[in-house]
């Protein structure tokens, strides 16, 4: 495991700084350390990391979540008012929703499979577009329309409406009836894990006044409370709904509210802890991309890829519609919500495991959104946020 830590970092950093001085975002170079050195690579990882990679990794997406909250002011994010909502889920209804409709036409499999490839495909990651929003909200690119607030939280919430849908297909597939109550589950899980978040981050607000430590001891109690209400979604799933990662969030978001000297000052603390952070996130990604999956890859499979991407984005435009925002502005917005990385790498094997019988298409579509979006997204964010929009 000591080899394997080592080999992420040394490999991930040289990979990372080359695409870095090519102009090109880093984290294409991570991602190829990841399939390079994985085990549909050089298997040179060992099997003891890989099998707690999906925890790295959902450490990794707490630490810039967490970021997220102390950077993302609630002010200026009420001010968006519906179309912030309507980012959450009317991208991913329509990129699902066309999934579901071609995806039989183009390969021949039933209604019930394209809607768990719609479902699988449906998701933003935002280890890709977070930490980005967060560098334009500190840079002061759109801040004053309140986009890249806008972008980050909806992002967020995303994830929750589409690992539901994704769930609730599956069980169909298995012989469950669909279940809309599920459905109801996911405004649950958002209020609540929000309700969560915001009670913890008052408390702790209320303790760090008091208690006069370290910031280094702080930031360390703030992890150690992430990972407890993540693990309490964990702990109730099934039972009630809650959505840890949005708690995190909303932790970081009252901090910044109440305490705004001391948000300042660990933000400073979590922006290092996620340098060695998003290396392992995103090298882990690229372990996981089975990319003997491409085998069945073919013309109609990218065709399909970027045919839902462009309804996705007709979904941002929709969501944005009678806004403040220029053409410009809303151009950025459709496409820095377009890349795909993380959900599809924790989701894309499950059908095929599941005995679906698209289930190798399935991993195929979702390894190549992986390869194509991630970087494409990536690069027109880091290229195109200087003339899209005003600081």
């Amino acid at each position: 495991m000591l080899l394997s830590i080592a080999l992420i970092l040394i490999v991930g950093f040289i990979f990372s700084s080359i695409f870095s001085r090519f102009r090109l975002p880093g984290l294409l170079g991570l991602i190829l350390t990841g399939i390079i050195l994985g085990p549909y690579g050089l298997n040179l990882l060992d099997s003891k990391i890989l099998s707690i990679s999906a925890d790295i990794r959902q450490i990794a997406l707490i630490v810039i979540l967490f970021r997220a909250g102390l950077t993302m002011n609630i002010s200026d994010l009420k001010k968006k008012g519906r179309p912030a909502i309507l980012m959450t889920f009317l991208p991913a209804t329509f990129e699902i929703i066309t999934v579901t409709i071609l995806a039989p036409l183009l390969f021949g499999i039933s209604t019930l499979e394209a809607a768990i490839l719609g479902a699988v495909l449906g998701a933003v990651s935002p280890a890709v577009v977070v930490p980005r929003m967060i560098g334009l909200i500190e840079s002061g690119y759109g801040k004053a329309k309140g986009i890249p607030q806008m972008i980050l939280a909806g992002a967020s919430v995303d994830d929750v409406f589409v690992i539901v849908l994704f769930t609730s297909f599956l069980g169909m597939f298995q012989g469950n009836r669909f279940d809309f109550f599920s459905l109801l589950s996911v405004p649950v899980a958002i209020l609540f894990g929000i309700l969560l978040g915001v009670l913890v981050g008052y408390i702790m607000v209320k303790l760090f006044k008091y208690l006069h430590v370290r910031d280094t001891v702080k930031v360390l109690l703030i992890l150690s409370v992430c990972f407890l209400m993540v693990s309490l979604e964990d702990s109730l799933k099934g039972i009630f709904p809650i959505s840890g990662l949005l708690g995190v969030m909303a932790l970081g978001g009252i901090i910044l509210k109440l305490y705004p000297l001391l948000a300042n000052r660990i933000n400073i603390k979590f922006s290092k802890v996620w340098s060695g952070a998003e290396v392992f996130l995103f090298v882990l990604v690229g372990s996981v991309t089975d990319i003997s999956a491409l085998s069945e890859a073919g013309f109609f499979v990218v065709l399909l890829i970027f045919i839902s991407l462009i309804f996705r984005m007709l979904a941002v435009f929709l969501s944005v519609a009678g806004t403040n925002l220029t053409a410009k502005e809303k151009l950025f917005t459709a496409g820095a919500y377009t890349p795909k990385a993380t959900v599809q790498a924790a989701i894309g094997s499950l059908p095929l495991a599941m005995g679906v019988p698209a289930g190798s298409l399935i991993l195929s579509v979702a390894v190549l959104a992986i390869i194509l979006t991630a970087p494409l997204g990536a690069i027109f964010i880091d290229l195109s946020y200087k003339k899209l929009l005003d600081k």
